[in-house]
This record gives C-alpha cells, structure tokens and sequence, in this order.
C-alpha cells in the first residue's frame, strides 16, 4: 500500500458519547494525522464539535427509515429501533441506502465498516475488498441466540478481507455467537487505541484550571434536558467538588445496569471518598438517587473535559458487571497517568493482564478485582490511596507506560493498515 492512501470508514452512529462512536472518531483522527484521505460515513448531525484531523464527514441519507441499534438510546432526529426487531425489508433498505452513499466515493484504496452487522453488510454491498470492526455491543445484544441474524453475520464476514477484533475476548465471542468458519483465519486482534498526546499526566493545578476552562466553554443545556451535553454549570460545580487535595475516584461510562455503577457507588460510599460520575443513560435517576453528597454526575464529557479530570484522579474504576469488547476508558485513563482499576473479565482482564506485566511486583494485584465483588473493590480502592506517595506514583508512571507502549493511537492505526 503506497504511503498515502484514501481509505472509507463507515460508522453507522455518532462521532462522541460511546465506545465505537470514540472509536470511529478517534481512528480517523489518527489516519487523517498519518498523512491519509480519510471520509467518514456516520449519522453525527453536528461533525464539526469533533477534531477528525480534517477527515471528511458524510451523513447518508436512511429516506426516513429506521435506524438499527443494539442499545435503544435517543438521537434527535432518527428514528432508533433494535436491529433484531426490524424486518428484512427494513434491514435490507438501510444497507443498501448505506452502501450507495459509500460507493459515490470510490475508488479507494481500503474500506472499514463498524459492527458486524450491519456493518458487514454494507461493507459486502458496497462492492470492494473490505475489512470489518467486531464490537461487543452488536455480538451480545443483537446476534447472540439470534440464528437469522448470526447466519447474516458469517455470510458477511465470509466476504470479508479483514476482520478486527479489540481483544482476545471479542475473538471468542465471535467465534461463539456467529459460529465457526474460513473468516476466523482473517481475524486480527487490534486493541482501540489512545491519544497519548491529548491525554497525558498534568500537575494537578494545571489539570484542575483546564477542566474548568473546558466545562466553561460548553454549549447551554437549560435543566440538562439535552441528555449527550455536560450538564448545565459544571465548571461551577466541578470546581466546588474539587477543592482540596484529598483523594479523588473517578468513573467513566453508560449509565447503565451493565457497567456495574451500582457497585461502584457502594464502594466509594463504604471507602469514603469523593468521586466523579461522567455519562449518560437509562439509570442516570436511580443512580443519583443511591449516591451520597460525595459524588458529583457531569453527564457526558468528552476528552477535552476528561484528559484533564483524569489527570486529576488518584484512581478511574472500570466495574462493568457486562462483558466488555476492551475497556476503552481504562486504557485512557492510564494514559493520563490514572491507575485504573478494573473488574477481571472479558477484554477488561486484557487490559488489567497489561498493567500487571508493568507495574512493580508489589503492586500487581492492584489493577483488578473480582467482578460484581463490591468488598474487593472497597479495599483495593482504600490500598491504592493509602499507598506511600513513590508507590502511588510508581503506579502512575507504570500506567502511562502502559498506555504509551501498548496502546498509542498513530501505532494501531498503522497496524490496521498493515493487516
């Protein structure tokens, strides 16, 4: 492949909020870096709020017709209904109208859908040699019991010339929900990646001066009724939260039964400490409603807001009681030199497998913990901030390390490339 090449992303959401949505946004931000002709194919009514690196945005048109999704949230102007309760006229429609936007825009040196379905669907209609993006969210909420829709997943991972996984997990659980066949010899595992340029280690004044300089500049969101903006008044807010020097725990993600926030408000209530809840979702109301007068919700941020809050967290916790295709958010968080701590399984252990294979011997049993286990979770989070200040900065340094050696975005990208 030459060193410069146009390569067709295609990404059936947004650009900011959720994994694959970060994923998408942050992949061609990196390609675009790398000197590349990027255009991205999504439904983000508003890419300009993103820094895609000048990559191009193409919003098809779905001529009114529903949106497919595994995770029914609300996007302003679509009409979002699961994948498996469409019909097979609706599915078919919403390929096809995908696959036309994208071929207006041949010839192309490589093309990248998101999701194994519908993702590789259109990639396979589409028309050219194709590589397709397995996340965990299409794979457990939508195919898994499925046999129509499983069977629709390997005839179009069949076709396809790539197929890349974010962890050894997801490579498992492909093989497990869509069954056995040819396309698991062209499965590549490639973790998501981080930027490890935008998130980095800050002093802690520095990091609590640009997180507040952020959330000024955030748009208007009147008694926060526009659910995917910062809360209204978060620089006000987060900077009362944030006074002091004392230890801060910051969780990052769905607020949703799945990612385990329940157990993370038990086990800073049980430890004490001040913590920091960022996102959006269904349980946002009963959240709030368990936690004490030392948690503060932002709603969602994005990682203007978050480089800088993480800089400032003694510890980010990833407690998902769900399986994870990698654990994003615990990957970035060490970047920022946050030690993350995260519950042992599915693509999560990856993550925790990582850190361990850096940090010192000592502090190795500190980056996991059992899932669902909301005593361990107590006392990990109470013997991280009662290390002495060289060993909390051990694990700092070692987590940075890890997120730079690992996981640097300009690295995965080319990698991809490579495949």
């Amino acid at each position: 492949m030459s060193p410069s090449v146009k390569i067709l992303l295609w990404h059936g959401y947004l650009l900011g909020g959720t994994g694959s949505n970060v994923y998408t946004r942050s992949l061609a931000r990196a390609w675009s870096r790398l000197g590349h002709e990027v255009v991205v194919f999504c439904q983000e009514p508003h890419p300009e709020r993103f820094d895609l690196g000048g990559a191009t945005v193409v919003r098809p048109d779905l001529a009114g017709g529903p949106l497919p999704v595994f995770v029914l949230d609300r996007y302003e102007d679509l009409d979002a209904r699961y994948l498996q309760e469409l019909t097979w006229a609706e599915r078919r429609e919403y390929v096809e109208l995908n696959a036309a936007a994208v071929r207006e825009h041949l010839p192309a040196d490589l093309l990248v859908t998101n999701h194994v379905l519908p993702g590789g669907p259109v990639g396979a209609a589409v028309g050219i040699p194709f590589g397709v993006k397995a996340h965990g969210s299409e794979l457990e909420f939508s195919i898994r019991g499925n046999e129509p829709l499983a069977d629709w997943a390997h005839e179009s991972l069949d076709e396809a010339r790539a197929v890349y996984a974010g962890s050894e997990h997801i490579r498992r659980v492909l093989e497990e929900v869509v069954g056995p066949g040819d396309y698991l010899s062209r499965v590549h595992v490639v973790p998501p990646g981080v930027d490890v340029e935008e998130l980095r280690p800050r002093p802690r004044d520095e990091a609590l001066a640009a997180l507040l300089e952020e959330a000024r500049r955030d748009p208007p969101n009147p008694g926060n009724a526009r659910e995917r903006l910062p809360d209204e008044g978060n620089a006000e807010r987060l900077a009362a939260h944030l006074a002091g020097d004392e230890p801060t725990v910051v969780y990052v993600g769905k607020l949703s039964h799945e990612k385990g926030v329940t157990l993370f408000l038990e086990a800073v209530e049980r430890a004490g400490v001040r913590a920091v809840v960022v996102g959006f979702g269904p349980e946002r109301e009963p959240l709030e409603e368990q936690a004490g007068e030392r948690v503060l919700f932002t709603g969602p941020l994005e990682h203007r807001h978050l480089g800088p809050l993480w800089a400032l967290a003694d510890v980010s916790v990833t407690p998902s009681v769900f399986p994870e295709a990698f654990g994003m958010v615990a990957a970035e968080a060490a970047a920022c030199g946050s030690p993350p701590l995260v519950a042992r399984h599915s693509g999560l252990a990856e993550i925790a497998e990582a850190l361990e294979e850096d940090y010192p011997p000592h502090l190795r049993h500190l980056a996991s913990f059992a899932p669902g286990d909301v005593d361990e979770l107590t006392r990990k989070l109470e013997l991280i901030l009662s290390l002495p200040s060289e060993d909390r900065d051990a694990l700092s340094e070692a987590a940075r390390r890890t997120a730079e050696s690992r996981f640097a975005w300009e690295r995965i990208a080319s990698l991809i490339l490579s495949l």
